[in-house]
């Protein structure tokens, strides 16, 4: 198992960038390269969506349509920590940022593929 804490959440206005942090707890840096890693956002009355994938080497990436190219999804083995820089910051943006676990990485972008979650941390886009 992996325990993950999300960090970085805040409140910030449109066109304004913030970097989320998902840090593995007790946990070995071979343990957290075992994983693939996600971002998941809850908007108020909306599902959980989908955000972003990377890989476990980091090399491969993935994100939801209307966030590619103003997010960056990123890692750091050595600190056994993830990473979603956010840019150009829109209101639809604002959620609950989940930071999710799966040993697999594949097409299914489901939270029901992913195995370990984090507590969340809430944005909040003001325009």
């Amino acid at each position: 198992q992996v325990q993950l804490v999300e960090s970085g959440g805040g409140l910030v206005q449109a066109g304004g960038s913030l970097r989320l942090s998902c840090a593995a707890s007790a946990a070995s840096e071979r343990t957290f390269v075992s994983y693939a890693m996600g971002w998941f956002r809850q908007a108020p009355g909306k599902e959980r969506e989908f955000v972003a994938i990377i890989s476990r080497s980091g090399g491969s990436t993935d994100y939801l349509d209307s966030v590619n190219g103003r997010f960056t999804i990123s890692r750091d083995n050595a600190k056994n920590t993830l990473y979603l820089q956010m840019a150009s910051l829109k209101a639809d943006d604002t959620g609950v940022y989940y930071c999710a676990a799966t040993y697999t990485y594949s097409p299914d972008r489901t939270p029901r593929r992913f195995d370990y979650w984090g507590q969340g941390t809430q944005v909040t886009v003001s325009s």
